[in-house]
């Protein structure tokens, strides 16, 4: 992934094939060893609450700080089903109100309310974590959405915390050593629907 591109403002990139995507989520040993082992998510993690999925590795080495901050010590990457990222983002709703998406205030709350899965478009970082003038997906996952996440879509579970911290102190030098995110080819009703705009 080049940091000195101008992507479009709300554009999605990841790592995927012709039949997976990779996203990264963040957690304690607690939950990340027993997933890993598993190679699906397993108690203690839960399904109660709602779970954030990133396709940006260094919108997710800004949220970690490189894998270093408490309750974030594991990073994973979890390759997931194209179709099963595709589903969830067909029933997505913006986190916040947009008055050039949505008809009305009250109208957003209804679907947000009704919705499993969330959306957050937030500044895309650089290798040192400065903000960039485009922004990174955040999904929100809840719900049956959250344990068809769970239970069918994710295909594999890697711990990349050993990677992460033998590439840290290289990769400012040498950015091609970070993973190579494309564009990702939404459906045209899926973009319009996340606001996507490349």
């Amino acid at each position: 992934m080049s940091t000195n591109v101008d992507y479009p403002l709300h554009q999605v990139r990841a790592v995927f094939d012709d039949d997976t995507i990779t996203v990264y989520q963040a957690y304690c040993p607690e939950i990340a060893i027993p997933a890993i082992a598993a190679n699906r998510f397993v108690p203690p993690f839960g399904l109660h609450r709602m779970s954030w999925i990133k396709p940006s590795f260094l919108w997710m080495m800004y949220r970690s700080g490189w894998a270093t901050k408490p309750g974030q010590e594991h990073v994973l990457a979890i390759t997931m089903t194209r179709k099963g990222f595709e589903e969830a983002l067909s029933l997505a709703v913006l986190s916040h109100f947009d008055e050039n998406h949505y008809d009305s205030q009250q109208s957003w709350k209804a679907l947000l309310k009704d919705s499993p899965v969330r959306i957050q478009w937030d500044p895309e970082r650089t290798i040192t974590g400065a903000p960039l003038p485009y922004r990174s997906l955040q999904i929100g996952l809840s719900g049956h959405i959250l344990a068809n996440y769970v239970d069918e879509w994710t295909v594999q579970i890697e711990d990349i915390t050993d990677f992460i911290q033998t590439l840290h102190p290289k990769v400012e030098s040498d950015p091609s050593l970070l993973p190579q995110e494309h564009p990702y080819p939404l459906p045209q009703v899926i973009s319009a629907r996340i606001g996507a705009n490349g």
